[in-house]
């Protein structure tokens, strides 16, 4: 049920989207701290969620279709509003369009093979690169303004999020080509079955 705590905690992630671009909209120390807290909130529920509706025995087709669209939202909507506002330091723009391109990419497949009942599980690799990724965006979204109003203005905050999001994209190109690898394999597996199925009309 959508009511069940699980999907709660990942709709609230979509609900955070709105008042996150605002936030970064805002364009002041205060708000851009507000944003990144409030980021680290949305992201640390994409772990209790799952965890939740394991333990309680929760898991619905519904969850499992929301988590994955709740964070492609979040992660999509922080990148593209940082990038629109120009807040993409160091050359940060470009590994932002690589993992976007790998989340499109990766839906797509999901997406396919999810009609031949076949899933990719999520390796341990690209677990290190959401973490890398929700990582870089939340010092992004602080961005130096942040290090200045805690008084340390020497901190390289935007610096140190440009870095690890370049590594986020390495990590994505990486887990992404895995995927598209056994994605395809996947799809010539069941094409070859499908070949050799007898014709019932024969």
């Amino acid at each position: 049920m959508i009511t069940d705590l699980p999907n709660l905690l990942t709709l609230s992630r979509i609900v955070a989207i709105p008042v996150l671009v605002v936030l970064v909209a805002l364009n002041r120390p205060e708000a851009a701290a507000s944003a990144c807290l409030l980021f680290i909130a949305a992201a640390v529920t994409d772990y209790f969620d799952g965890h939740l509706a394991r333990s309680r025995q929760l898991q619905s087709d519904l969850g499992r279709m929301l988590d994955p669209i709740a964070d492609k939202l979040l992660v999509g909507a922080s990148l593209m509003v940082l990038a629109g506002l120009g807040k993409m330091p160091y050359g940060a723009l470009w590994p932002a369009v690589v993992i976007l391109c790998r989340e499109i990419l990766v839906s797509g497949l999901r997406e396919y093979l999810a009609g031949t009942r076949i899933s990719l599980p999520v390796t341990r690799l690209a677990k290190w690169k959401t973490g890398f990724q929700m990582t870089a965006i939340g010092f992004l979204l602080a961005g130096d303004s942040t290090g200045v109003l805690l008084g340390m203005p020497w901190l390289p905050v935007g610096l140190i999020g440009a870095i690890m999001l370049w590594v986020a994209a390495v990590l994505t190109l990486i887990t992404g080509w895995d995927y598209l690898v056994a994605g395809l394999r996947h799809v010539e597996r069941a094409s070859n079955v499908g070949k050799k199925s007898p014709d019932p009309a024969g």
